[in-house]
């Protein structure tokens, strides 16, 4: 995958990456541009987490807010 013009590998279990790929599509992005939106929000705070860290907390942060399925 490329972010920001770099190519980077990120391991993700199979559920997250198909969370990711359905937040993807809901917003109606590739789901390399929102890993970028994620990676970016990432990189601003002081400490920031390794990419598959942000993801899966990026994940669970927005599941908090949809509706139970």
């Amino acid at each position: 995958m490329t972010i920001a013009g770099h190519t980077t590998s990120i391991s993700l279990e199979p559920v997250f990456w198909r969370a990711l790929e359905l937040r993807a599509q809901a917003q109606g992005l590739p789901y390399s541009a929102l890993v970028a939106r994620i990676d970016a929000e990432r990189i601003a705070v002081a400490d920031p987490p390794n990419l598959a860290s942000a993801i899966r907390c990026w994940l669970l942060a927005e599941a908090g807010d949809s509706p139970p399925r």
